[in-house]
């Protein structure tokens, strides 16, 4: 039977688990555009998917796997990142080795994108499958073409 879910928030200087090292991580790596240390918190052969996938790297899928795949995207992402982008996010639900997270559009500053995060890690503690599902705001963001300054 699996684990419940529970909502965790803590501070960086809290957290004692891999998944909350990654929550911590993985937004301080994507907040600073740093595409190596963003890859570096994922496993070789980890899944990705999100609409952004196919916008950015021009392809008809929204599906990556592994480094090789990962690193053009992290990189596009750090140099095309809209200034809505924003990094306000509120804790995470967990059951010890999928975590849950949300980005919301009202983040009490103003709108950001909003988008819902899901992530599975591994028995090493990094990212072995990561799913991104986006709202209608950040839907708009692609819409308006926002990534291609």
């Amino acid at each position: 039977m699996a684990k419940a879910l529970r909502y965790e928030q803590t501070t960086p200087e809290e957290t004692t688990t891999p998944v909350e090292r990654m929550y911590f991580a993985w937004n301080e790596a994507l907040s600073h555009n740093d595409a190596e240390r963003l890859l570096a918190l994922y496993a070789r052969d980890a899944h990705f998917e999100s609409p952004l996938v196919p916008h950015l790297l021009d392809t008809k899928n929204g599906v990556l796997h592994g480094h090789d795949e990962l690193r053009p995207l992290f990189a596009q992402l750090a140099e095309r990142k809209p200034k809505v982008r924003q990094y306000y996010r509120s804790g995470y639900l967990t059951d010890g080795k999928r975590m849950i997270f949300e980005y919301p559009r009202d983040a009490g500053k103003g709108e950001q994108m909003d988008f819902v995060e899901v992530m599975e890690l591994n028995d090493a503690g990094l990212i072995q499958r990561h799913c991104v599902y986006w709202g209608w705001f950040g839907v708009g963001v692609l819409q308006r073409d926002e990534y291609r300054r």
